[in-house]
């Protein structure tokens, strides 16, 4: 009777160990139109591309069955102030506060289009900000 704390203790731990996650994110920093207009450039390799840019979000082939990889990113800015102010009169007190946010949006679509020989043929981007 005195093993089954341990069994059950050594059961758990192999259960919980397997609840972390190595799973590889791909930095923002890496899709940005700096590194599409100064990495990214035809004849390039699939692998090459995948490399500088990590995984695609999406990969579809076009009419001729030539692969097609989009990249998109979306990403939202939120910035808040606030101010406070505390005034008192003998007994009174009075308290404002005034706060506000503003936030900022931006998108980038890339879109590389590979040839036969899955070498990249032509490439577009479009980042918009608002």
């Amino acid at each position: 009777m005195k093993t089954m704390p341990i069994i059950i203790g050594m059961c758990l731990a192999l259960g919980l160990s397997g609840c972390g996650s190595n799973k590889a994110e791909i930095p923002d920093e890496r899709l940005t139109v700096g590194k599409v207009q100064g990495e990214i450039k035809t004849g390039m390799s699939a692998a090459q591309v995948a490399e500088i840019l990590g995984s695609p979000n999406i990969v579809t082939t076009d009419d001729k069955r030539r692969e097609v990889w989009i990249y998109d990113k979306v990403s939202t800015d939120r910035v808040n102030t606030s101010s406070s102010s505390y005034g008192t009169l003998i007994i009174l007190g009075a308290n404002s506060k005034d706060s506000s946010s503003s936030s900022r949006q931006r998108t980038l679509t890339i879109i590389i289009k590979y040839d036969e020989e899955k070498k990249v043929r032509d490439f577009a981007y479009n980042s918009t900000q608002f």
